[in-house]
């Protein structure tokens, strides 16, 4: 019998509630540790968020003495190096090597893209961090949520804050050449040209780009600014050369959610002031959770935290709610899933809750580069609340369109 994606999850969500409606129940609870799975690109053009993604869940483990919900943990990492045949094997090794109870992970879109069919065979929950799009779309897993946004997710709101408050009517676009910066660029875009304004240039670059020159030199200056879609030390990279060519004068600059990484920030001066970004998480957001988080994290490794070490810290929360719920009991797996998509939980970012597809809805925020105590930060200065996936569209109307790439949706106001 085929069972569907909803009546799987109506599954897992009736065992959850069986198991906690029945107290005396007892469980199968293996004796050793709850073995987590952490797959991080740490070596490659993607090495610096992999460390931070690592730095982050230690951290948030060792503040626990390695003991959620009143069982150890034992974590174990696996670098991808950011590829994605490496990021299968990994993942095969935790699977069938180290025998994990769930993953965090992984960092890029093509590794999660690479994974999540034998994720799904061998049913291990899996806590993503990966923007890839169709994964709580088209193509959802019941055993995989994403807690921290699509590619487009954060897109939206910047697209309707560059045309109601900058005022912004043509923009240039320019993306490291993978699925996140295809997907990042196509939602701008559309919701960009949605509400009026028009992009007259795309640009893509490959993600280990030795030398930006040749690129700089191509963008359009006569556009009101430059959306910058990269990962990892791209966006410090591509910036430097784009102030060398003399281009910050002309052409206003704003980004995606990790072209100004606080991780990236950390390597810049007055050249990144008055940047806007967009983004799930900023070191600077003011809830009592990130209040510890953000000065802990930067007393110990001498740096805020941004996307990808706030990625993994609150995956750690989230996981941590669900273990409470279901008493710790990490090897009755479908409880453990159907806890981790039910429970909403607090965390640094803020609220975190699932749609029905597995994808995570909550603020976002439009962030203004500034300096604070003699560093640069990412101010919020907009919060966009409960942001979907879908955003404003219709739900059923959006997924009958082709995923977000290069190509879709089609660029109708290209300036040759």
């Amino acid at each position: 019998m085929t069972i569907s994606r909803r009546q799987f999850v109506s599954t897992l969500a009736g065992a959850s509630a069986a198991s906690l409606a029945s107290p005396g129940l007892s469980f199968a609870q293996g004796s050793g540790p709850i073995r987590v799975g952490l797959l991080a690109a740490k070596t490659g053009p993607l090495a610096s968020g992999g460390i931070d993604m690592e730095l982050a869940l230690t951290m948030f483990l060792k503040d626990r003495d390695n003991t959620l919900a009143g069982r150890k943990v034992e974590l174990i990492v696996a670098d991808t190096a950011g590829v994605p045949a490496t990021a299968r094997t990994k993942t095969q090794e935790l699977v069938e090597k180290n025998n994990v109870h769930c993953i965090i992970g992984p960092l890029a879109a093509f590794e999660a893209l690479a994974i999540i069919d034998y994720l799904t065979e061998k049913e291990i929950p899996t806590l993503g961090v990966s923007a890839a799009e169709d994964m709580t779309q088209r193509h959802p897993s019941p055993w995989y949520v994403r807690l921290t946004s699509t590619s487009a997710q954060c897109t939206y709101p910047l697209a309707d804050y560059s045309l109601k408050e900058l005022k912004y009517k043509k923009i240039v676009t320019i993306a490291d050449d993978f699925a996140y910066g295809h997907e990042m660029c196509a939602g701008f875009q559309r919701a960009f040209e949605d509400g009026g304004g028009k992009i007259i240039q795309k640009i893509f670059t490959p993600l280990a780009t030795p030398d930006y020159g040749s690129y700089v030199a191509q963008v359009k200056t006569d556009a009101d600014a430059l959306f910058l879609g990269t990962a990892g030390s791209n966006g410090f990279r591509f910036l430097r050369q784009f102030i060398e060519y003399g281009l910050k004068d002309k052409i206003a600059v704003i980004g995606g959610m990790t072209a100004l990484d606080e991780s990236v920030l950390r390597n810049m001066g007055d050249e990144a002031l008055g940047i806007i970004t967009t983004s799930w998480y900023s070191a600077t957001l003011d809830n009592p959770l990130n209040k510890a988080f953000a000065p802990a994290f930067r007393k110990q490794f001498k740096y805020d935290p941004g996307y990808y070490a706030a990625s993994t810290y609150l995956s750690g929360q989230v996981l941590e709610g669900a273990l409470k719920t279901i008493k710790a009991n990490a090897e009755d797996k479908k409880a453990l899933m159907a806890a981790i998509r039910g429970n909403n939980v607090d965390t640094i970012r803020g609220l975190v809750k699932f749609d029905e597809f597995g994808n995570v809805i909550g603020n976002v925020y439009i962030r203004k580069v500034t300096r604070s105590d003699g560093r640069l930060v990412n101010s919020v200065i907009k919060t966009y609340p409960d942001v979907s996936q879908f955003w404003t569209y219709d739900k059923k109307e959006f997924l009958k369109n082709p995923v977000y790439s290069r190509d879709y949706p089609p660029a109708k106001n290209l300036e040759l």
